[in-house]
């Protein structure tokens, strides 16, 4: 299985990823609410078919990072959710203001998939890698980890930033990536970099 390539669809400070595996496209990270218009015109200018993007992946239900779920879906996406991230879909519209003109995700039709079988399910499209649980950030966030080494965070903490967070729970984040050879984070926000060192206190 050859690696995907990988575009960055972002805006407004964001980053949302395209993998493509031929013409099998999975977007990790939807964009932010009401702003439906700026994802559709970035996807179109890297020349990326929206119809192609068969699947997409939150890697948490903050508004920034799902927001335009919906109007992905009604666009053609099937929504992977992993069950630990379900009763966060629902709790995300606590967060907007009439202003975001945030479209509910229907739940109905969206494709649970258990982490323990995302490798099957990734590779049926085409994919090398898995979905795992990163709680640090949020309790629903999860990374998507491809087999070349690269893993898509979200807003998974460093362990050097730690603020709020359970310092403990985001270095058993970390160090699940790092147990599975993660090399680079494509992370919600920023440059690709290397796997942080856990050493590396700031």
């Amino acid at each position: 299985m050859r690696d995907p390539t990988i575009v960055n669809v972002g805006y407004r400070s964001t980053n949302f990823w395209v993998l493509s595996a031929g013409t099998s496209r999975l977007i990790v990270d939807l964009g932010w609410p009401g702003m439906f218009a700026a994802l559709l015109a970035t996807i179109e200018r890297k020349d990326i078919p929206l119809r192609e993007i068969r699947y997409g992946l939150a890697t948490h239900y903050h508004i920034d990072h799902a927001g335009s779920a919906q109007e992905l879906k009604q666009r053609g996406m099937r929504l992977i959710v992993a069950p630990e991230q379900q009763a966060a879909i629902p709790a995300m519209k606590q967060w907007t203001k009439p202003a975001d003109h945030y479209l509910d995700i229907s739940t109905h039709d969206n494709v649970i998939v258990a982490l323990a079988d995302s490798r099957a399910f990734l590779q049926d499209l085409g994919f090398a890698g898995e979905i795992v649980h990163t709680p640090g950030h949020s309790e629903d966030s999860v990374t998507l980890v491809l087999d070349m080494g690269a893993a898509f965070t979200g807003d998974l903490t460093m362990e050097s930033m730690v603020a709020m967070e359970d310092p403990e729970v985001v270095a058993r984040s970390w160090q699940l990536l790092r147990d599975r050879g993660v090399t680079t984070i494509y992370g919600g926000h920023g440059p690709i970099h290397p796997i942080p060192d856990p050493l590396d206190r700031g």
